[in-house]
């Protein structure tokens, strides 16, 4: 498990070691690459000397992403492949085709699961069928497909990895996000089996969980949070620097967040009664403090008091 420091600052490169895999000239596909999460971990990867496939449904933001990489980074290898997760397996089986034979061939060596559907916050039983189809179609049912039809190609070359940019809400009970925490749950109990049926075959499986991080609005498919707040949250350049330590070590799953929500996801995990009944404090309250874009995460909200604005 990883842990921001209190102080962000600059994660150590990944040495090459046994226990590490190092990404200069590997393969590293980045779905979500637009931005947000997506975008600080391509540029941080080209720095590292990987080649680059961005995907994401906005050519026009990939080409953006990909202009700004190389205006830093000029001797980056950068390949641009829009994709929507949510246009089916036939579509997908094309994209997998084309991004294998980039690079003269070389395949993927990391596979990073980055792009999400989040809504903003609201009561589970308020949720829609198309809000349903919408969140599964992308942070599930594609993110599945396109790792089903990857993995053969991986296992033939006998390595591959898969960074799966996973959730605190696929950890804990997400009072306000019933849908989205669903997805994530999905993800990791998928994930984390294909890990247990793969492991001897080469191919590793990293599921991070991150917890409020701070990225950019947006809009549509992302990987951050909907409203402004005034919660604490990660910065996005010390969590992808924490989610490239996390592969590149080959840590099976790792957890980014400040306090109290890493301290929430201990409990739920070690000390299931005490978590639960805690969250079960917070869910009545959590979806009015956010409404009124206060601290959703704050440790008043947990163990009461004001509401923290």
């Amino acid at each position: 498990m990883v842990l921001p420091s209190s102080r962000p600052s600059p994660a150590p490169p990944p040495s090459p070691s046994s226990s590490s895999s190092s990404p200069p000239s590997m393969v590293v596909w980045i779905t979500g690459a637009s931005r947000g999460i997506g975008e600080v971990l391509a540029m941080q990867f080209a720095s590292l000397g990987a080649k680059l496939i961005l995907s994401a449904r906005n050519k026009e933001e990939l080409e953006r992403v990909k202009h700004n990489i190389i205006n830093k980074h000029p001797n980056s290898r950068v390949e641009v492949l829009p994709m929507d997760l949510s246009s089916g397996e036939e579509s997908l089986k094309e994209h997998v085709h084309e991004a294998e034979s980039l690079f003269s061939n070389a395949g993927v060596d990391y596979m990073i699961h980055n792009a999400a559907f989040e809504r903003p916050k609201r009561r589970a039983l308020e949720e829609t069928e198309q809000g349903l189809k919408a969140t599964f179609d992308v942070n599930v049912f594609g993110t599945i497909t396109l790792t089903r039809l990857l993995a053969p190609s991986m296992m033939d070359r006998g390595m591959g990895h898969f960074v799966v940019m996973s959730s605190a809400a696929g950890k804990v009970p997400s009072p306000g996000q019933a849908l989205y925490s669903a997805s994530k749950h999905a993800l990791n109990g998928y994930f984390s089996s294909l890990r247990s049926e793969l492991c001897t075959k080469g191919i590793k499986v990293t599921v991070v969980c991150p917890g409020p991080i701070e990225a950019p609005q947006s809009s549509g498919a992302t990987s951050s949070s909907q409203k402004p707040s005034s919660e604490k949250r990660v910065p996005v350049e010390r969590c992808a620097e924490l989610t490239i330590v996390a592969a590149t070590h080959g840590l099976k799953e790792a957890w980014i967040s400040y306090q109290p929500v890493l301290g929430v996801m201990y409990l739920v995990q070690y000390m299931p009664t005490v978590g639960l009944w805690l969250m079960d404090k917070v869910g009545a309250k959590r979806l009015d403090v956010a409404a009124k874009k206060g601290n959703a995460y704050g440790w008043n909200l947990l163990f009461g008091g004001k509401k923290s604005a």
